[in-house]
């Protein structure tokens, strides 16, 4: 008999409920964006969204349930997010979690969310794509993992300070873009040439692997400044190069994801890559990973968009996952950020 996962994110700044039959069989995905909360700040305001989920979540859950057809009593377990993220939202999500499982005597299952954004990586692959490389690459995260199974994950490198996605916010900042950084970045660049500035790509020492974007952000900035540090940055009508810019700068990100990714592949002798996280919506970042993966003789997968950037279905798959591996929590569930 198939098992039905109730589940819900709440890490950042969507919040989310899906029901999902088998890990696979998405029956709804009910998301409420806060985009347009936090767009007057250029970046997520914590406080802000653990108010805005505490106000939607409820709503949200219910018109999952609704959507697929099926009330509380037909689930088979409630799965949650709960880490890492900001930790007021998560705890939201958390308790909701909680209260609906106790109420209804179901299994309660946490969730790590890297670890399920590489599993919506593989919803729709026809036969499981392990042993892999998975790169998750979002506004808060990135980092290379090896993934043996949906259950068993080795970090192999990760930012050594911002995460791709938090560069873009910035840069599209400096640049007069709109939030969120990364689609208005990507938009600009189109018009730009990704030649025309050598922004630094991070290489680690003695071979290593990793990745670190705050270098590549500072040199946008002193170019904006014409070299001066202490000077103002100019306003955006008055930046004449800010379509190439735009192109440089997502050209630098991505050669650095491509290559540590490619990197790491070789290096544990796989010949599958997963991509998963918001900042595999990039369409450059599609299109160079392909190519340069095909090249390399490797199979290069990415989610639809819509599986990409936060989402409850990837918190009810991998939790079917875990349901079957017994691997269920008890009422001293708690969050973390890290």
């Amino acid at each position: 008999m198939s098992e039905r996962i109730l589940g819900i994110e709440t890490s950042c700044d969507e919040t989310a409920a899906a029901v999902v039959s088998d890990g696979r069989e998405v029956l709804s995905s009910v998301i409420h964006s806060q985009i347009d909360e936090h767009a007057v700040y250029g970046g997520v305001v914590p406080e802000l969204a653990g108010r805005s989920h505490l106000r939607e979540l409820t709503g949200i859950t219910d018109r999952a349930l609704v959507e697929a057809g099926v009330g509380l009593e037909e689930i088979d377990a409630v799965a949650v997010t709960t880490r890492p993220g900001l930790i007021g939202s998560l705890l939201v999500g958390v308790s909701t979690a909680k209260g609906l499982a106790y109420g209804a005597d179901l299994p309660l299952i946490g969730v790590h969310h890297i670890e399920a954004h590489v599993y919506a990586a593989t919803m729709e692959c026809s036969s499981p794509p392990y042993p892999c490389i998975a790169l998750v690459v979002s506004g808060g995260h990135t980092a290379l993992y090896r993934a043996e199974s949906p259950l068993e994950h080795t970090l192999l490198a990760a930012t050594l300070d911002d995460a791709a996605g938090e560069a873009f916010d910035k840069v599209a900042w400096l640049l007069g873009l709109p939030y969120p950084g990364g689609p208005s970045v990507s938009a600009l660049a189109r018009e730009g040439r990704a030649d025309a500035i050598a922004f630094p790509r991070y290489r680690a020492p003695g071979g290593g692997g990793g990745f670190s974007f705050s270098g590549l952000k500072t040199s946008v900035l002193y170019h904006l400044r014409g070299g001066d540090a202490l000077a103002p940055t100019p306003p955006p009508e008055g930046i004449d190069d800010r379509a190439d810019v735009a192109a440089s700068f997502e050209q630098a990100v991505v050669e650095a994801l491509v290559s540590e990714t490619l990197r790491a592949a070789r290096r544990e002798g796989l010949e599958t890559i997963l991509v998963a996280g918001g900042v595999a919506c990039n369409h450059r970042l599609r299109e160079e990973m392909k190519r340069q993966g095909e090249q390399d003789g490797r199979l290069v997968v990415f989610p639809s968009p819509s599986y990409c950037t936060d989402n409850a279905v990837m918190i009810a798959g991998l939790g079917s996952e875990l349901l079957r591996a017994g691997r269920t929590c008890g009422w001293d569930l708690d969050a973390s950020p890290r």
